[in-house]
């Protein structure tokens, strides 16, 4: 069997290993499927910072392209469920995004669970969005991927509260609501994606009560710095570029939550890939799909990035499309 492929199918579930036993599937996982990219993309430098934020030093790593395209650092927050992952786990997400929007990229290693729950990922998250935002020229944008998506949605909603602007956020298969920590009947219900793909295409609904509850212990989860789904007013936040997959329990959140910012007057490219599952965004050695669908998620950010407005819809766009 595909050792990618084995390291997938032997995966430990959330309930029965231990948050070390996660992390490590994670960056193994991560660096199978880096390894399986046949044209990988070539960042031009890269190093290891410490970001010396208003709420403490953060460490971060720095990716810069060949070619600037752009005059904007996007900020980039790595997924994982709060619980897994750093700054170093998803560097084929970051030195994507560098090259292929030709912007500098600062991955921010954030604290996470459950030794740091809630709301300590998003503190130092806008904490370093800020950073970036006071001390580099040019514009500032943020990204994300799954939990990263949900940091990168609720640290646009914040810079937009402290009159910070952004350029752009490009939100990867993110979550939107935390309401019930993934437990609640009724709030699941307004998501038939959590119970239609449930099981068997990677990310669980069961994966996703462990995690939430290892970072919104109170099971709650209706504040917007968790939920930005929740918040009570989405206007004015920055363009965003919202991916979502056909075959993920967060599927139908991240959709709504694309139609919550377009119903507010918010620019939004919204693209649903229908036959590709949760992480898709780091498999474009394994599915050319993914790959398709990678490449897409930079250009659309490098879309926003330049001219600061979705482009005009086609009428082939489809389900994958505006």
């Amino acid at each position: 069997m595909d050792q990618w492929l084995r390291q997938r199918v032997q995966a430990p579930t959330a309930a029965d290993t231990s948050v070390e036993g996660i992390r490590a599937h994670l960056r193994a996982g991560n660096e199978l499927a880096l390894g399986r990219l046949t044209d990988p993309p070539v960042a031009a430098a890269e190093r290891d910072v410490v970001l010396e934020t208003a709420g403490g030093h953060l460490p971060a790593r720095v990716v810069e392209p060949a070619t600037r395209l752009t005059d904007a650092t996007i900020v980039f927050f790595h997924g994982g469920g709060w619980v897994a992952g750093d700054e170093h786990t998803h560097i084929q997400y970051s030195r994507r995004l560098a090259v292929e929007t030709g912007s500098t990229v600062v991955a921010v290693g954030y604290r996470r669970a459950p030794e740091h729950p809630f709301p300590a990922a998003f503190d130092d998250c806008l904490a370093a969005t800020l950073h970036v935002a006071g001390t580099t020229p040019g514009r500032t944008a943020v990204a994300g991927d799954s939990a990263g998506g949900q940091l990168a949605a609720s640290v646009a909603l914040a810079c937009r509260d402290e009159g910070v602007p952004l350029a752009a956020q490009l939100l990867i298969s993110p979550v939107t609501d935390v309401t019930g920590a993934y437990a609640d009947p009724a709030v699941n219900a307004r998501y038939p994606s959590r119970e239609d793909r449930a099981d068997g295409y990677g990310l669980t609904l069961a994966a996703m009560r462990w995690y939430a509850g290892h970072y919104v212990p109170s099971g709650d989860g209706e504040d917007w710095r968790v939920s930005p789904l929740r918040a009570p007013d989405l206007t004015g936040v920055a363009p965003a570029a919202v991916h979502t997959a056909g075959f993920d329990p967060l599927r139908d959140e991240g959709n709504a939550y694309a139609t919550a910012l377009q119903a507010a007057g918010v620019p939004v490219i919204h693209r649903e890939w229908p036959t590709l599952n949760h992480s898709y965004f780091g498999l474009g050695g394994i599915s050319p799909t993914a790959e398709q669908a990678a490449q897409q998620a930079a250009s659309d950010l490098r879309t926003l990035l330049t001219t600061g407005r979705p482009p005009t819809p086609t009428p082939e766009a489809g389900r994958v499309g505006l």
